[in-house]
């Protein structure tokens, strides 16, 4: 799994989020911010492992969908964190952005794979 480019973000990211969410910079920030923070940012590594041993390509697609929704919504609460003033490094938000964007050209190639057969 190591050559999986999106496996090892998704992976990088979510050891980032469980820092971000322990660590004293957002330490003041609501818990809840941070809980839904931390499920939904360590939930999207999770979801594209699953893609990797899906049962079939609608299965695969239907994984990385899961991911990218979740990378949505850790977009949300990283953007609240940061505009709110409880965090002030966007870099996060950088990668979290990227990972979007490979997620959604890789459910379109995937769509457009699954529509040829």
């Amino acid at each position: 799994m190591q050559d999986n480019i999106l496996v090892e973000k998704s992976k990088r990211f979510a050891l980032k989020i469980i820092g971000l969410c322990g660590g004293k910079k957002a330490c003041c920030a609501p818990s809840v911010l941070l809980n839904q923070l931390l499920r939904s940012g360590t939930s999207i590594g999770a979801n594209i492992r699953e893609s990797v041993f899906a049962h079939g390509k609608a299965d695969f697609i239907a994984k990385l969908q899961i991911a990218l929704k979740e990378c949505s919504e850790t977009e949300y609460w990283l953007e609240l964190l940061i505009e709110s003033g409880y965090y002030e490094d966007k870099t996060i938000l950088n990668d979290c952005t990227e990972i979007k964007k490979i997620l959604i050209s890789s459910i379109n190639t995937a769509k457009t794979n699954n529509d040829k057969k």
